[in-house]
């Protein structure tokens, strides 16, 4: 008894051809392709039809408040602080990651440190005294 090929293979093996018996499908002679107009005409959707405009379905135009930037009091330091790139040699860099390692701190700290070292050698306010004027 011969074994009727699975319909899964039987899909997966492409369209079955039509017969002679098998009707054309309905607006196209027998034997004709379908163009590719008429398939994008079959595949497109219904139009749409647009009701015409009244005063009602107007939306009012609202202008929305501008965005302003956020204040320097934020409640982290990454939204109150500016950021600044440094390029180090690599000499200088290690040896500052070896500070903070051996300290138990972060490079940010040491850096602060020295910046408040060369606002003092230079006279000008230390990174304290700026914090707190920016506070009050």
């Amino acid at each position: 008894m011969p074994k009727r090929p699975d319909a899964r293979l039987a899909a997966a093996a492409g369209p079955a051809r039509r017969t002679a018996s098998a009707p054309a499908p309905a607006g196209r002679p027998r034997g004709a392709k379908p163009s590719l107009a008429a398939i994008v005409a079959a595949a497109a959707p219904a139009p749409v039809r647009i009701l015409p405009k009244t005063r009602a379905a107007i939306p009012e135009i609202v202008t929305p408040e501008p965005l302003q930037a956020p204040r320097r009091g934020g409640s982290t330091l990454k939204e109150r602080a500016r950021q600044m790139s440094v390029y180090l040699e690599p000499a200088v860099y290690d040896q500052l990651r070896d500070l903070a390692h051996a300290e138990r701190t972060k490079m940010h700290v040491l850096m602060l440190e020295a910046l408040d070292g060369l606002f003092r050698q230079r006279g000008a306010r230390s990174i304290a005294q700026l914090t707190e004027a920016d506070e009050a």
